[in-house]
């Protein structure tokens, strides 16, 4: 089986001084190559040819028989790496924490710790007879999410 790490190397070494990011690189037991990438701009399918032919040529099929395919991260995937964070700021999320609360929001701001995300929420004041709605802007650490999607609103 291939090792991953010697194609995310290969990857790296390619999109080095661009503004191509890794996200993802996975290998099957079949060795199905899948490389996710993506940029600030997004990625066009002329990119992935691209890398994709650059990886071809620093793998030996004689060795070993693979597939491969490059590819930019789909709608509704979850986020795994902090570019696509940045990316994304000031977009609407949807995040599901560690404990199963699901929250749908803006994306403020995104760091190695974690998010901060803004969203809408209903608290009842004290004395009050009825909830009112209140903006709320909460970190979250990446230890307390499941996972983030960016949300397309029509």
């Amino acid at each position: 089986m291939i090792d991953k790490k010697i194609i995310e190397d290969i990857v790296t070494e390619r999109i080095t001084d661009s503004d191509l990011f890794l996200v993802e690189v996975k290998i099957d037991t079949q060795n199905n190559i899948t490389v996710t990438l993506d940029s600030p701009e997004g990625i066009s399918v002329d990119t992935c040819v691209f890398v994709s032919q650059y990886i071809e040529s620093q793998l030996d099929r004689e060795k070993e028989d693979f597939a491969l395919e490059v590819s930019s991260p789909g709608i509704g995937q979850p986020l795994k790496v902090l570019p696509q964070y940045k990316k994304i700021l000031n977009s609407t999320v949807e995040v599901l924490l560690s404990n199963g609360i699901k929250l749908n929001g803006t994306l403020r701001d995104a760091n190695n710790e974690g998010i901060l995300l803004e969203y809408e929420t209903k608290e009842k004041p004290e004395g009050a007879k009825r909830p009112i709605k209140v903006i709320k802007t909460e970190p979250y650490k990446f230890s307390e999410i499941k996972t983030v999607k960016e949300t397309i609103i029509f």
